[in-house]
């Protein structure tokens, strides 16, 4: 398939995890592709990976949270190129602790990086993509955005909040054929998911068995999704919240009833 060719995207947080694999997959299907994150040597590894498969991807280092770097980075790809066909606000910050242990700075580091900056760039995106007649947004959001956990408050108000400005986003933009959705990605095999946890005897297994399909999810699978939601294949796709998360947000847990 060749469903971006001659398009432009911005794909923040792509050097890893699933920010690359949804780069890597727009690059494979002929979009030019402009990620960015932190660390250049991060960015260095992902760049050379998407080119050796043939992809047309360039990189910046930008952090987020620096909603001014942000949003002169998508002007940018717009200067040059005179276009943004797509732009994947996938870049998060993850805080753990609870309320009661949580100070207020804490709280709002989440929010700095998992809405403001995902503000700004809908905003920037938004107004190029009026302009030119059409363009899809796609927000990283998380399965935490529509369910509870302890111990992740900031992490999980600011992306059931990202969920409904999303939804609002996709209202303004609708008008324009400008379309906006969201993923909330389940349990998905990165390094942010599993990290030195993954070295603990049995914890790969007692998270995959916490999902219906008995497994973690790969960065590919979401990125499929996210491939099919900026495609025209979406065309009249706008304001929905697609869980990729093996079943896991439609399960209702129930004790097992007591033995006889």
């Amino acid at each position: 398939m060749n469903r971006f060719a001659d398009k432009v995207a911005v794909v923040t947080g792509g050097s890893g995890g699933i920010g690359f694999a949804i780069a890597s997959r727009l690059a494979q299907e002929g979009a030019r592709v402009i990620i960015c994150a932190r660390r250049q040597e991060a960015l260095d590894a992902a760049v050379a990976s998407i080119r050796d498969a043939g992809g047309v991807v360039e990189a910046q280092v930008v952090d987020v949270a620096d909603v001014t770097a942000l949003a002169s980075m998508i002007e940018g790809v717009v200067a040059r190129y005179g276009r943004l066909d797509a732009l994947v606000n996938n870049a998060m910050s993850v805080g753990w602790g609870s309320i009661v242990d949580t100070d207020l700075e804490t709280f709002q580091q989440d929010f700095r990086v998992n809405m403001d900056s995902i503000y700004v760039a809908t905003r920037a995106a938004l107004r190029q993509m009026i302009e030119q007649g059409g363009g899809a947004i796609l927000n990283i959001a998380s399965i935490n955005g529509l369910l509870a956990i302890a111990n992740m408050s900031a992490y999980s108000a600011s992306k059931a909040a990202l969920i409904h400005f999303s939804k609002s986003a996709a209202m303004e933009g609708a008008p324009h054929n400008v379309r906006v959705n969201t993923i909330a990605p389940g349990v998905i095999a990165t390094p942010s998911t599993t990290g030195p946890l993954s070295e603990v005897p049995g914890y790969t297994e007692a998270v995959a068995g916490g999902v219906p399909m008995n497994r973690m999810g790969e960065p590919d699978e979401v990125a499929g999704a996210a491939a099919f939601l900026l495609s025209d294949d979406a065309s009249y796709v706008t304001g929905v919240c697609l869980s990729v998360d093996g079943g896991k947000a439609s399960e209702l847990v129930v004790p097992p009833p007591p033995a006889q």
